[in-house]
């Protein structure tokens, strides 16, 4: 399915698990190792992140099927693309620059095959998938006591951002400039 060389890692659970947030600990800390990382987030509902009023948001929204916008510091390109169901992750992955990349970090996708760590909170109340899908590689959860005895995957502690990060990058084989 992966067909760039870089290791890709996903982050799959229920909303509300903490994908974002345990993303928004992990990042940093595979940066400051100097591990230049992609991400792909999957999203459930209509977006947009450009603005309301901004000559991009204007220019898209009046019929451009493709706007890019560009300053020194960054650019983005927004696509329309009015179909009834989510790309896959593998056409995402086209779109982006794997020589600027070491790895590649998704958050969602869960139903797709590709290496992923499932997040797991008992109190959401919603069930485990490891058990069905075969592309899970870890469990990160708050409560490892409730899990099955026989799992023979690594269960890591969703809290423990050192040991997600260890994780990470020795399954990705991602060492970065830094170590």
């Amino acid at each position: 399915m992966n067909t760039t060389k870089l290791p890709i890692l996903g982050f799959a659970a229920w909303s509300g698990t903490g994908k974002t947030t345990l993303l928004k600990q992990l990042l940093p800390r595979l940066t400051k190792r100097g591990i230049r990382v992609g991400c792909i987030k999957h999203a459930h509902h209509d977006f947009d992140v450009d603005t309301p009023g901004k000559d991009s948001y204007e220019l898209r929204h009046a019929g451009a099927s493709q706007m890019l916008i560009a300053s020194a510091k960054r650019w983005a390109l927004m696509t329309e693309s009015p179909r009834s169901e989510i790309p896959k992750l593998n056409e995402l992955l086209k779109h982006l620059d794997t020589t600027q990349l070491d790895l590649v970090l998704v958050e969602g996708f869960k139903a797709e095959s590709f290496p992923k760590i499932e997040l797991f909170r008992p109190n959401l109340g919603k069930s485990l998938r490891y058990a069905e899908d075969q592309s899970i590689v870890a469990i990160a959860t708050d409560s490892p006591e409730v899990l099955p005895k026989n799992i023979h995957i690594p269960v890591l502690d969703i809290n423990d951002i050192h040991a997600v990060e260890t994780f990470v990058c020795q399954f990705c084989q991602v060492k970065g400039s830094q170590g």
